[in-house]
This record gives structure tokens, C-alpha cells and sequence, in this order.
């Protein structure tokens, strides 16, 4: 009774917000369960506005409300840098690739980023590369999902004194349960609630400092310089507020364009443009899209830089070492249950929204691109097998959550990194250059990830020169030639006129 009593406040925020998003999915569910083309992708009538939301709130996830929050308590506002990059590449994403990426799924009938690889692609070897892209996917995806339940599970333990694993376990079982109820258009409508409820908090977390040492003046001179120190242990003095004292700019750069990129490369951001009803949803998503992502990034990428002035000295030194615990230090420091539910019902919708989105895509990449490639399946087993690989696939993430490789920002940096070189140049290249080719994608894919664990687990970690050089640059500036060279070398591979005709725009769309 002494927990419940404690804990009331917030408990009771997080039952409200629960019971609309089971609510919520109970009554979508019903759309989703009719067709395969219904339950991965809405049938492609979402309303601008929600597939705007939904991007938003799918793309910013835990790992930055708490995650890249917390970073910057070690790296200083110099890290909101990494929030510049991130609302450029969403202006990328909608500008450039949302409206071909949503006209040559519809023409091709696509309904997966694999089968698109596949159906662009058209040879003898388009089924392998979708093959190679699928288990890319998935190798990916692990370390992404891991990220995100992970921070949640930190900020339930900091706020409602929840063990680790247990907290790990009902964020990703919770959410695997109403994405395989409700399939994309559940996944849509409450992640659009969810972007709602995301941006409202990402503005009361910018508060909270400021009122905790009461002003905007106070709290500047606070951090302007401090006696805490940093994660090498030499004092930190001016560098919250001095660019680039903490932490070197390749090193933002990195984290900014590996993750920032995932908008152009990541298949639950893409999938988004599938989704999208007509011309004037696109255009209403590509305008207003870069304003929430623009708006929330300010309020929260600086984040853990304003925490310094809530914290003593050893608070600091702790913190500095454990930085995805940071946000939820800060509410346990403000000592308001009311603002600790209201937070805590933003950030686990902050995780739910991605995890739900990346969870739908697994089930679809292991049932449509490699059960159903390998032996092929009636259209009635489709569903339930999705259903059925995305739970068995929370288990594995969850073995992971226990024992993590790295920290929420790492882990997302890396398969963000994973999916820029691996996907960017075989998309970029589909959407605008006739002349790439089958073996120009498989290239570039092999060459993108072997890159990126070559670079990740045996240069950064050996040499100190090379250390914040993140693994996203070498990865994808290769790909990305290899691509071309490739592509260039084998012309004669492309697909036959008649197809591109399909592909863009000028003839009729490939039978269903």
C-alpha cells in the first residue's frame, strides 16, 4: 500500500493514458484484420495529418527524448547541433523522396521496402537482393528496438522505483500486443496521438529546469560555468555553454547524420509515405512534418545541459557516467508527481510509437520477404504469421534490453548508421537513376553494412585518433560509390525500357 500511495499521481496518469491506447487500438482493430493490404499498410488512406504526426512521433522516439536529452548533461548545448541535422534531413525526406517514394510503391504495387528493392529492381537477382535487404533489416532492428526499451525501462525505474527488467518487458510486450491487434492503421491513429501528446511534453520538459532554479537568468549562470566534471574527469567550467569544448563537431556530425539520415533510409519512416491518401495529405505532411520535429528538437536536444544547474557535484559525476538516466533524475528531482505522470505518459508514448512501427515492420520483413520468398504462402496465413514472428522477435529484443551493448544513443547511431549505408544509395539510386542496376544495389548493400561493423567494433574501439569518427561517414561515402561504379559497370543489367515506363511514371502499373 506504501508504493501505491507514493506513486498514486503518477500511476493514475499512466492508467488514463494506457486505457485510451487500448481503447483506441480496440476499436481500429477492425480495419486492419480484413487484408494483407489493410494490415501492412492502411490501404494507403491515411489523412496527411496523421501520417505527419505519425512521422514525427515514429522518427523521435525515446532514444532522443531521453537518450540524446541525457547526452547533452556530457557534451553541453553543442549537442543541439545534432537536432540541426535531424530537421534538415526531415525537410529532405518529404521534399525529395516522400512523393516518388509513394508514387512508385503505388505503381509497383509494393507493399514492403524489401519488395520494392525487388520490383525496382527487376532481374533474376531482384529476389535476392530483397532476401539481403530483409535480414539487413532485421539485424538492425535489434540494436534500434534495444535503444528504445532500454531508456524506458531507465525512466521507470528513476520515476516509479520499477526493476529494470520488468520495465523492459511491459514496454515491449505492451506495445507488441496492440501493434499485432491493430496493424498499420491502428499503428497510424495512435501514433498520431501519441506525436499529440509527444509535443506537448517536449515543451513542459524545457520548463522544468528553468522553474526549478527560478528563471531563465538564474539558471544560464548557473551553467555558464560549473565545478562538475566530465566523463574523462577534468573539471567541465565553461563548456555547457562554449561549442564544441566537450565534444569534437565530427563527432556531432556523426550522430547527426547517422541518425538524421535514417528519415531517408530507415523502412518504418518510409513505409510512412506509402500510407499517405493523396497528393494533399503529401503536401500538408511535407510542410508541417519539419515544424513539429523543428519545434520538439529545440526544447529537449539541450536538455540534460540545463540539468546541470538542478544537480550537486556528485549527482553530476554519476550522471555524466549514466547519462540515459538524466531525464528521469530530472523528474525525480522536481518532485511533482502531477508533472512526473504527465512526462512519463509523453515518453513511454515517445517509445511506444517507434517501437510499434519498427515491430510491424519485422513482421512483415521475416512473413513477406523471406518466409513468404522462400515458400510461398496463401494470402490467409500472411497475417496470422506476421502476427506470430513480431512477438517471437520482441522476445529476442528483450534478452537483449537485458544485457545491452551500448547506450541508447550509440545503439540508434549505429543502426542508423546500418540503414543510411546499407539503403540510401539502392533507394536514391531506384527513385532517380535509370541506369542503376541489381548488382549496383547488392554491392552497395554488402559493402554499407561490412563497412559499418568493420569500422564500428574494429577501428573506433583501436584507434584513438579514429574514434569520433563515427561509422556512418566511411560506410556510406563507399556504398554510395560502390553503387555508382557498379551500376555504371553493369548498364546492361537494367531493367528493359518498358518496366522504367512503370517505374516513373510513364507506363502502365505492374498486375497485382
Amino acid at each position: 500500500m506504501t508504493y501505491f500511495a507514493n506513486h498514486a499521481t503518477v500511476l493514475l496518469c499512466m492508467v488514463v493514458y494506457l486505457g485510451l491506447i487500448i481503447t483506441l487500438g480496440w476499436y481500429l482493430q477492425r480495419q486492419a484484420a480484413k487484408t494483407v493490404g489493410e494490415y501492412y499498410l492502411a490501404n494507403r488512406r491515411i489523412p496527411g495529418w496523421v501520417v505527419s504526426l505519425a512521422f514525427f512521433s515514429t522518427f523521435i522516439s525515446t532514444n532522443t527524448y531521453i537518450g540524446q536529452a541525457g547526452e547533452s548533461f556530457r557534451y553541453g548545448l553543442s549537442w543541439t547541433w545534432v537536432g540541426l541535422f535531424w530537421a534538415v534531413f526531415c525537410v529532405i525526406s518529404w521534399m525529395i523522396l516522400g512523393p516518388r517514394m509513394r508514387n512508385q510503391s503505388i505503381r509497383l504495387k509494393s507493399f514492403t521496402v524489401p519488395d520494392y528493392f525487388q520490383l525496382r529492381y527487376q532481374s533474376p537477382l531482384s529476389r535476392s537482393i530483397r532476401i539481403l535487404s530483409a535480414f539487413i533489416i532485421l539485424f538492425a532492428t535489434i540494436w534500434y528496438m534495444t535503444g528504445i526499451a532500454k531508456g524506458i525501462a531507465h525512466l521507470l525505474e528513476s520515476v516509479l522505483d520499477v526493476p529494470y527488467a520488468y520495465g523492459a518487458a511491459f514496454m515491449l510486450f505492451f506495445t507488441c500486443f496492440y501493434t499485432v491487434a491493430g496493424g498499420m492503421y491502428g499503428i497510424m491513429w495512435t501514433d498520431a496521438v501519441q506525436g499529440i501528446l509527444m509535443f506537448a511534453v517536449a515543451i513542459l520538459m524545457l520548463a522544468l529546469p528553468f522553474v526549478y532554479v527560478g528563471g531563465y537568468d538564474v539558471l544560464m549562470a548557473k551553467i555558464a560555468y560549473v565545478d562538475h566534471v566530465s566523463k574523462k574527469g577534468t573539471p567541465i567550467g565553461n563548456g555547457l555553454v562554449t561549442f564544441g569544448q566537450l565534444t569534437s563537431f565530427l563527432y556531432i556530425a556523426g550522430i547527426g547524420l547517422s541518425v538524421g539520415m535514417k528519415q531517408i533510409s530507415e523502412p518504418k519512416l518510409l513505409i510512412r509515405f506509402y500510407t499517405v491518401k493523396d497528393r494533399k495529405g503529401m503536401k500538408f505532411a511535407m510542410t508541417w512534418t519539419p515544424i513539429f520535429m523543428g519545434v520538439s528538437l529545440v526544447c529537449v536536444m539541450g536538455l540534460g545541459a540545463l540539468v546541470h544547474g538542478m544537480v550537486t557535484t556528485e549527482e553530476a559525476a554519476y550522471l555524466v557516467k549514466n547519462t540515459d538516466e538524466v531525464v528521469g533524475f530530472m523528474l525525480k528531482k522536481f518532485d511533482s508527481p502531477l508533472i512526473s505522470g504527465i512526462c512519463l505518459m509523453g515518453l513511454f508514448a515517445a517509445g511506444m510509437a517507434a517501437l510499434a512501427s519498427v515491430t510491424l515492420v519485422v513482421g512483415t520483413t521475416l512473413v513477406k520477404d523471406i518466409w513468404n520468398v522462400w515458400k510461398p504462402m496463401p494470402a490467409e496465413r500472411i497475417i496470422p504469421r506476421t502476427k506470430l514472428v513480431m512477438l517471437l522477435y520482441c522476445l529476442v529484443v528483450y534478452y537483449f534490453t537485458l544485457f545491452p551493448p551500448a547506450g541508447v544513443v550509440e545503439l540508434s547511431a549505429f543502426a542508423g548508421s546500418v540503414y543510411v549505408a546499407s539503403f540510401l544509395p539502392t533507394i536514391f539510386g531506384g527513385l532517380y537513376f535509370r541506369w542503376g542496376t541489381d548488382l549496383g544495389a547488392v554491392a552497395s548493400m554488402i559493402t554499407g553494412i561490412l563497412v559499418n561493423i568493420i569500422w564500428r567494433f574494429g577501428v573506433r574501439p583501436n584507434y584513438e585518433a579514429l574514434a569520433d569518427v563515427h561509422e556512418v561517414f566511411p560506410a556510406f561515402i563507399a556504398s554510395f560509390i560502390v553503387y555508382l561504379i557498379a551500376s555504371k559497370l553493369t548498364v546492361s543489367r537494367k531493367p528493359d525500357q518498358e518496366h522504367l515506363s512503370v517505374v516513373f511514371g510513364t507506363g502502365e502499373a505492374v498486375a497485382g
